[in-house]
């Protein structure tokens, strides 16, 4: 354990009037912590393919997140693009300096200005990767990090997400488990965001953007193929 864990569970430990851990319960916490056992998944969770998809598309949906679907990267500007005109939203785009939005050929669509960096006060649209899309709610897992700044998530009204269709799990279970195995340990932030920013804390009337994003739409690239069972 790290130092600073072992401060604040001596702690709680101290509060509780219990001692330190035997060396048997040491290595069972420790067993515990590296295997993690999944929870209870809803059998409409446990789905996989062209039926992971839709499951996905339609939670998002569900939750006033509007989705898009290009077969590859290519189709990302044009399907931005259209989105924008259609919504009568500012072409110019605060992008995260991810590595795989760099690969998307911004100059076939040269209505969009493409600016790379972090959010700040008065960017209109953002466009990030995501880590995941969890298809039994619909929800985008998003980390924090030098080609995510998480300002990109809260700021800009119009939040725009580009995820691969190969990104997408079932549960939250299978969300956290895929962390695990990338093996790139656990970011400072882990945000999960199910639709727009939306509050009814004011006499019971919905609101969108009060607290983030009036709008979230996805970019999904994956083609028919890629959903195969």
């Amino acid at each position: 354990m790290s130092g600073a864990r072992d401060t604040i569970l001596g702690s709680i430990r101290k509060s509780l009037k219990r001692g330190p851990l035997s060396a048997e319960q040491a290595a069972r916490l420790e067993h515990r912590l590296k295997t993690p056992r999944a929870n209870v998944i809803p059998a409409r969770a446990r789905v996989s393919g062209r039926r992971r998809t839709d499951l996905f598309v339609d939670e998002a949906e569900r939750v006033s997140t509007t989705v898009a679907r290009v077969a590859d990267a290519a189709g990302v500007p044009g399907a931005i693009a259209s989105y924008l005109a259609e919504h009568n939203l500012p072409a110019t785009l605060k992008v995260a300096p991810d590595p795989a939005l760099k690969t998307i050929p911004w100059s076939e669509k040269p209505v969009l200005s493409v600016v790379e960096g972090r959010g700040e006060d008065g960017d209109a649209v953002s466009v990030t990767g995501a880590f995941a899309g969890v298809a039994e709610t619909g929800t985008l897992v998003l980390l924090s990090g030098p080609e995510h700044p998480s300002t990109l998530n809260l700021l800009p009204e119009t939040h725009i997400v580009v995820l691969r269709r190969d990104h997408l799990v079932g549960s939250y279970e299978d969300a956290w488990a895929l962390l695990r195995v990338m093996g790139r340990g656990m970011p400072r932030t882990v945000t999960m965001v199910t639709g727009p920013s939306r509050t009814a804390d004011i006499e019971q009337t919905l609101q969108l953007g009060a607290h983030g994003p009036r709008r979230l739409h996805i970019v999904l690239i994956g083609g028919a193929e890629d959903d195969a069972e």
